[in-house]
């Protein structure tokens, strides 16, 4: 009896997933895996860790070696050896060494990285991209890291940053230029802000608004599109990457605008007995049910697995993702899960957000530290919709578990009820999820409102006849600072002197961090105050993010 050949294009991570899969669901299948390069497998997320020398060696990147592929799962890697076409009607692949029947296939090309428009750039070997082993090894071997101390990084997202952050700790001096306002511009304005701050004090110059026009071929120096002239040595661009597609889109398979190719839930593509998986596919977002794309290694091994086990045979299923990304800054983390406001706008689907800054111990712990975390809702099913979440300490932990409440169509009046870990090293006996599910509670059973410090900003601002009640004790004021016009009553005063104020007016209160002014905004609704709106997050919210 013939045996079942499976063909793997590509061989990075998905592939590589792919094949060992469908080799433990199959095992007389045929299985040949094609990369064009001499190397697969490998930890790209690891690379900026690299650079910094907190990966020392550079084997440790790679991750499973063909011998491994070869000899214990008995795949057939051919290494340097392109697939250049493929004819679906025909089931074959054509390389520059042959062609190659196939029963399945699975495409795992993932995506190649975006360069932009600069003049000059032809003219130099002076940069690189930050994506692929290959740009690891022309950063390593032409002695970039010994050699040269000012670099300059394009593009803020993940992959700009954490290479950025591990050459500054590196030694080097570091600007990065993003075109965008924000760095990592998924995520909402606040994090964003907070984040850019935190690279700042590090040392990073930060140049946003801003984009490469050209480079001096002889001196590096970067001519940016603000009309600065940027003393440089070398250039790193990792600003983002474009799914490798064009052999199936051209062949029919559906796509998404992007080109990554549409996919169901067992990663099988529009064509026949044609699996995708990795970057080069899109896959269900599981909050909208709309085609997505989600580049991130998580995904790519998950789609991997699950197209290999079909392909070979079995009958398994990869519902999608909706966008869950940590990252490290320093000795900050900053992380989200699901949809944040642009993309709940970009679909104008109604949300209510809740804000809180909380301390990841108890109070009486050692060394407390604080994250922000603010949650998004429908305001009607209160359905979870995405989290985003700031602090030093305890983030991921908060995230993943917000991530799971979304998998689980949980609501936000559901956090208060999850049995939390607690114990004074790791959390306060009210978790900081379980605090968002209390605040936001509080809101819709309108015992008081929220407002963010962003919107109250633009209130303040708008020349409106308001009062902006600020609760802290005097001394916060004086080594904090204030919002401007604002009046001083301190919480425990307020009863007191609550004669100084017009119950009439709109009223914003604030503290430091939004326990005292949410008392404070039920002391005056309970008093006659009939429009009370408490800032969530306070004075500490607002210094962050508006000053």
């Amino acid at each position: 009896m013939k045996k079942q050949r499976i063909i793997v294009v590509g061989g990075l991570s998905a592939g590589p997933s792919a094949a060992a899969k469908a080799r433990r669901v199959n095992e007389d299948a045929e299985i040949i895996l094609f990369e064009k390069t001499a190397n697969i497998s490998y930890a790209t997320c690891g690379i900026p860790y690299a650079l910094s020398g907190k990966i020392k060696d550079r084997d440790k990147l790679m991750v499973v070696k063909p011998a491994l592929l070869e000899n214990r799962f008995g795949i057939e890697v051919k290494l340097n050896e392109a697939v250049n076409e493929i004819i679906p009607e025909e089931k074959k692949v054509l390389t520059a060494k042959g062609e190659y029947h196939y029963d399945k296939l699975i495409f795992a090309t993932g995506g190649h990285s975006i360069l932009p428009p600069i003049e000059n750039l032809d003219k130099t070997d002076n940069w690189a991209f930050a994506k692929t082993i290959e740009d690891f090894d022309r950063v390593y071997t032409s002695g970039v890291l010994e050699k040269v101390n000012k670099i300059t990084i394009v593009g803020a997202g993940l992959i700009g940053l954490e290479t950025a952050e591990n050459l500054l700790l590196k030694g080097k001096q570091v600007t990065v230029v993003e075109a965008g306002p924000q760095i990592l511009g998924p995520w909402d304005s606040k994090f964003a802000t907070m984040g850019q701050k935190v690279l700042t004090e590090g040392g990073v110059d930060l140049k946003l608004n801003t984009m490469v026009q050209s480079i001096d071929p002889e001196t590096q120096n970067i001519n940016l599109s603000d009309g600065t002239v940027l003393e440089s040595e070398y250039m790193i661009i990792g600003i983002s990457v474009r799914p490798n597609t064009e052999m199936l889109t051209a062949k029919g398979a559906e796509y998404i605008g992007n080109g990554a190719l549409v996919v169901n839930e067992r990663m099988e593509t529009t064509l026949p007995d044609i699996y995708a998986a990795g970057d080069c596919a899109s896959i269900p977002n599981q909050i909208t049910d709309e085609h997505a794309w989600f580049p991130l290694g998580t995904h790519s091994n998950k789609g991997g697995r699950t197209a290999g086990a079909n392909a070979a045979g079995g009958n398994e299923t990869f519902k999608g993702a909706y966008g869950t990304t940590i990252m490290q800054l320093f000795d900050y983390t900053i992380a989200r899960t699901g949809m944040g406001p642009k993309a709940l706008k970009a679909k104008n689907m109604p949300f209510h957000s809740t804000l809180i800054i909380s301390g990841t111990t108890p109070g009486f712990y050692p060394d407390p530290k604080d994250m922000v975390l603010e949650i998004y809702f429908d305001p009607t099913t209160k359905r979870i919709y995405g989290a985003e979440g700031f602090g030093e300490r305890g983030v991921d932990k908060r995230i993943d578990v917000l991530a799971t409440a979304i998998y689980a169509k949980l609501t936000i009046e559901d956090l208060p009820n999850i049995d939390f870990a607690y114990a004074p090293p790791y959390s306060p006996a009210k978790d900081p999820v379980a605090v968002a599910g209390y605040v936001a509670a509080n809101s819709m059973n309108g015992k008081h409102k929220e407002v963010s410090v962003t919107e109250a900003a633009e209130i303040f601002g708008n020349g409106s006849d308001i009062q902006i009640l600020d609760v802290r004790n005097p001394k916060e004021l004086e080594m904090k600072g204030k919002v401007e016009n604002s009046i001083n009553i301190p919480l425990d005063q307020l009863r007191e002197r609550m004669e100084e104020l017009d119950p009439a007016k709109p009223t914003y209160v604030y503290c430091a961090k939004g326990l005292r002014g949410y008392l404070a905004s039920l002391i005056l609704t309970h008093n006659g105050f009939e429009d009370v709106s408490n800032i969530a997050g306070g004075f500490t919210m607002w210094d962050a993010v508006n000053n």
